[in-house]
């Protein structure tokens, strides 16, 4: 079992590896050339930038006994084909009852504003996101650390 972090805009890579930390699990951040990590735990992994590159690689790592952490629905949407678990930055766990839901919500998101028209941005990071997300990734981590 590991951690594979979209690493890319992620906002919660210090909760990610404080959590990880703890439990000695291993955790890769993925980026492409336009982001320098370095936490002291994590191997980073840097591909190049192009479209869909950290995520075309994170997938070449996955195992089905991983977790993600990832904003894009997308890639969230292959974690869960390959039988992995996927969570947002948020606390949002990916389901197979929730991404296709996800999914229609951003391509209509896309062609609105490819007609021109506006949508909302996401809204400031407060505290309770992050309060959210280590709840729910504390909880995922539980859990497949139980069954693994």
């Amino acid at each position: 079992m590991q951690i594979l972090v979209d690493a890319d805009a992620c906002p919660v890579k210090e909760i990610i590896v404080r959590l990880v930390k703890q439990r000695n699990i291993p955790v890769t951040m993925l980026a492409d050339t336009a982001h320098h990590l370095n936490d002291g735990y994590s191997k980073i992994i840097i591909v190049d930038k192009q479209a869909d590159g950290v995520d075309f690689a994170l997938m070449g790592l996955l195992t089905c006994a991983d977790i993600v952490v990832t904003q894009d629905y997308g890639l969230a949407a292959m974690v869960l084909g390959k039988g992995s678990k996927a969570v947002n930055q948020n606390g949002l766990i990916f389901t197979n009852e929730n991404i296709d839901r996800l999914l229609m919500e951003r391509h209509i998101g896309a062609k609105v504003r490819r007609s021109g028209g506006k949508t909302k941005g996401p809204a400031k990071r407060t505290k309770e996101d992050n309060e959210r997300f280590e709840s729910a990734f504390v909880k995922m981590l539980d859990s497949v650390l139980l069954h693994w």
